[in-house]
């Protein structure tokens, strides 16, 4: 036993993670897996790869140069992700180029490391190696997620109407009826995670999640639940897109080189330009005004937030307003055959805060920084989240494609404020009394 978890509950663990991964990525062909639809994205059987090479890597201590299969030097140069401190790497824009290794070689390279992993864990493990492994599985959780919005966008560019990844017929949303506020006290609190602080599952936080601090907040108001697709109708039908004095200069020059007129995947129907369809994993839809709006980036939240007078939350409103409520809510079931992968409603007011946990991402208004008092640590492990603290920003919450059990109050996601493709949505704040 090391750090409170026996070596065959990290085993466990190991294996539910590689086998979450194996079944998302088991009803994409071979040709599914090896597109790159844009930069931003990575190919399925890319991130089936890299997860393995993490373990390979930073776990059994690949070096490229021995004969074993998960030690091949190919793979450690074509699955290495950002970690320069390993070495070569090969460049992201460039790895739907790459079509072998091939999906079975892959699938092949995880049994291997799998096998050898399992094996270590026969001998005893130390702390050290403890520590490695469970990181190793909420990275890969995070890859899971990833898999599944890349392969969204992928899917996407099919010209072909329809192309799903899975076959659920959604029903519609139940209207989870006006804005409510739900209002917090200010004064000094605790942000952060401690070093004594434990999640409900392993103990686990990212080193971005500490240290625990003191935070001025000052009294605010959060909205009851995320905006809805039928409110970001009617910041289209205003011409929210049209009027630069609601967007901040670098989100309105980009709205304009890109073309942005409604959040990614929405598409007016071609026989009623009034009407919405959807792209989501279960194919094209019509759009439901009564589940959450999704798939915006930072910019354009800022600005429905400005056009509804109101502003995003700071993490740590965010975080505060969290507190000890349960994580409960939509999170990634995909053994569930109704299960729809993508947000839903609200369901009915409660007096309190819905939707706080799965569904969508939500925008903050904080940028990604460093805690007082973060290092970054020694070595290649160093480059897991301090080298990406500029020019991001900080989501909270978890999404309809997080896994179950890896978010929590101090998570802290981010991402560039132009980035539209993983699911981000929309949670109002305030600093008056509505």
């Amino acid at each position: 036993m090391q750090g409170g978890r026996s070596d065959d509950d990290v085993m466990r663990r190991f294996r539910t993670v590689r086998d979450r991964t194996d079944r998302l990525a088991a009803v994409l062909s071979a040709e599914d897996q090896v597109v790159q639809s844009m930069p931003d994205t990575s190919p399925t059987k890319w991130h089936r790869a890299h997860t393995t090479w993490f373990f390979a890597e930073f776990v059994l201590g690949a070096d490229g140069a021995g004969e074993r299969v998960w030690d091949r030097p190919e793979y450690r140069f074509l699955y290495n992700s950002y970690y320069d401190a390993v070495g070569a790497r090969h460049p992201r824009p460039e790895r739907g180029l790459v079509t072998r290794p091939s999906s079975a070689e892959v699938a092949d390279y995880r049994a291997h490391v799998d096998k050898a992993v399992e094996e270590l864990c026969g001998a005893g493990l130390d702390a050290a190696t403890i520590a490695t492994l469970v990181l190793g599985t909420h990275h890969e959780e995070q890859h899971q997620e990833l898999l599944l919005i890349d392969i969204k966008h992928v899917l996407s560019m099919n010209p072909a109407v329809g192309p799903a990844y899975a076959d659920v017929v959604v029903p519609a949303a139940a209207d989870p009826g006006p804005i409510g506020w739900v209002e917090f006290d200010g004064g000094v609190v605790q942000i952060g995670r401690g070093c004594d602080d434990r999640s409900p599952v392993d103990g686990f936080a990212f080193d971005n999640e500490g240290p625990r601090h003191e935070v001025r907040l000052y009294d605010f108001a959060l909205a009851d639940r995320l905006v809805t697709a039928g409110e970001w109708l009617a910041f289209i039908d205003d011409g929210g897109y049209r009027r630069p004095e609601l967007w901040k200069s670098d989100g309105w020059y980009r709205a304009q080189a890109e073309h942005w007129d409604a959040p990614l995947y929405w598409r007016r129907n071609p026989d009623d330009p009034d009407r919405w369809w959807i792209h989501t994993l279960t194919g094209l839809r019509s759009l439901d005004p009564h589940e959450p709006v999704v798939h915006v980036s930072h910019y354009e939240a800022d600005a429905f937030a400005t056009w509804a007078d109101a502003r995003l939350p700071t993490e740590f409103e965010w975080e505060h307003a969290a507190g000890d409520r349960p994580v409960a809510g939509v999170f990634l079931d995909e053994q569930d055959p109704g299960f729809t992968f993508h947000p839903t409603a609200a369901g009915p007011p409660t007096g309190e805060l819905r939707q706080l946990y799965g569904d969508c991402w939500e925008w903050t208004s904080s940028a990604y920084q460093p805690y007082p008092g973060f290092r970054i640590a020694e070595g290649a492990i160093g480059e897991y989240n301090g080298k990406f603290m500029s020019g991001q920003q900080v989501l909270r919450g978890g999404g309809a494609l997080t896994p179950p059990g890896h978010t929590r109050a101090t998570y802290r996601n981010f991402f560039h404020p132009h980035t539209r493709w993983h699911l981000a949505g929309v949670r109002l704040a305030t600093d008056h009394v509505r």
